[in-house]
């Protein structure tokens, strides 16, 4: 999502765009970022309308089925619109959808030059060559396709695999481990924390496994800035359906819907119990060890659920690296270590499942906790 830097990706060979111009387009990337939480299944987007080098109008998208970024930065540069360019995080769009194209609003404005970082995949294709069409110089992808989708994650996931994007996020301590065994255990500070429920606010629901369900009692919502425009979904997986009834998830109603995913063979009087305390059931197929990942996430896409933020614990997520299933890790580091009788992050883990995994950005420091974001390539 947004909260990593560029980690020095490269870009798309494009000798029609100068360093300068990566420059605005930086800005309109960083501007962008301010959507976080509030423009989801839409990217996150940013615009900058710059004439004779100073930049007179920016503008981000900022709310799911409100102005576009180029709208909200034409309007701020208003007159100065005319024979300017405009920097854009992501190809200005082409199509009708919550508002109208965002190549009408920039013809009508007079701008004579469109930069833009990354092409977009999904139904506002094409509007690079209706700008061109109707005769405007337009200069991009300036993006390589992986920094294209490091912003955009879930965006850019959806659009090529229609599949919910599922980012794995744990704090560990030096050793390597998440908690003592069979109890819950804190091990980062209050910014890292607060970092955490920044993430949750930017994702479509979060998940655990039945095992930190019963030790933390988690409420799995996003509190804090920003304010989520809709509460994620709670996920728990829990092939016996052993959750308490009285779950704190099942009491709080600041957060969204409760989803409990078990086996088809779950016990009945057990599955009514969840039920009645307001959740909504889902029964899965088995796999050898637990639920059947694949169809966990089918159903949470068929229900609209297009980015999931995983937060343990270390069984499920071994099996989410395993098969391949998480796409982001958010590792969070504490300085500390738990010893060899504490539970570890990855159990049964071997090296094949870390093929592919590479650093989204330069580690960022919260208090005294680090965090390092990995993305899967591939």
């Amino acid at each position: 999502m947004t909260e990593s830097g560029t980690g020095g990706l490269d870009l798309a060979p494009n000798d029609r765009v100068s360093e300068e111009d990566l420059g605005f387009l930086e800005r309109a990337v960083e501007l962008g970022r301010r959507g976080w939480g509030r423009v989801s299944p839409n990217p996150m987007v940013g615009c900058v309308v710059v004439q004779r080098g100073e930049v007179v109008g920016e503008g981000w998208h900022r709310e799911l089925g409100g102005p576009h970024a180029e709208v909200h930065a034409l309007a701020g540069a208003g007159g100065r619109s005319r024979g300017a360019t405009a920097y854009t995080s992501l190809e200005p769009c082409a199509h009708m959808g919550r508002t109208p194209p965002c190549t009408g609003a920039l013809l009508d404005a007079g701008i004579a030059r469109v930069v833009f970082g990354a092409a977009d995949p999904g139904a506002g294709a094409g509007g690079g060559a209706v700008l061109r069409a109707a005769g405007m110089r337009v200069d991009g992808p300036a993006f390589s396709s992986a920094r294209a989708a490091l912003h955009n994650p879930a965006f850019f996931h959806v659009a090529r695999n229609a599949s919910p994007y599922v980012a794995l996020k744990l704090a560990l301590s030096l050793d390597g481990r998440i908690s003592r065994a069979g109890e819950q255990t804190g091990l980062t500070g209050p910014p890292a924390r607060e970092h955490v429920h920044y993430l949750r606010a930017g994702f479509d629901a979060i998940m655990v496994g039945a095992n930190t369900m019963k030790i933390d009692d988690p409420r799995l919502t996003a509190r804090g800035r920003p304010e989520p425009r809709r509460a994620p979904d709670r996920i728990v997986l829990d092939s016996g359906a052993r959750m308490a009834p009285e779950a704190r998830l099942l009491r709080d109603d600041g957060g969204g819907r409760v989803r409990i995913f078990t086996g088809a063979d779950a016990p009945a009087d057990r599955v009514r119990a969840l039920q009645q305390g307001g959740a909504t059931v889902h029964a899965v197929p088995r796999s050898a060890s637990s639920l059947d990942l694949g169809a966990v996430l089918d159903t949470c896409f068929r229900a609209g659920l297009t980015s999931i933020l995983c937060e343990g614990g270390g069984v499920l997520a071994s099996s989410l690296l395993r098969e391949r299933r998480a796409q982001r890790l958010y590792l969070f580091f504490a300085p500390l270590t738990l010893g060899p009788g504490s539970v570890p992050a990855f159990p049964g883990l071997d090296e094949a499942a870390w093929e592919g995994w590479r650093p989204a950005g330069p580690p960022a420091a919260f208090g005294r906790d680090l965090v390092w974001v990995l993305d899967r390539g591939g």
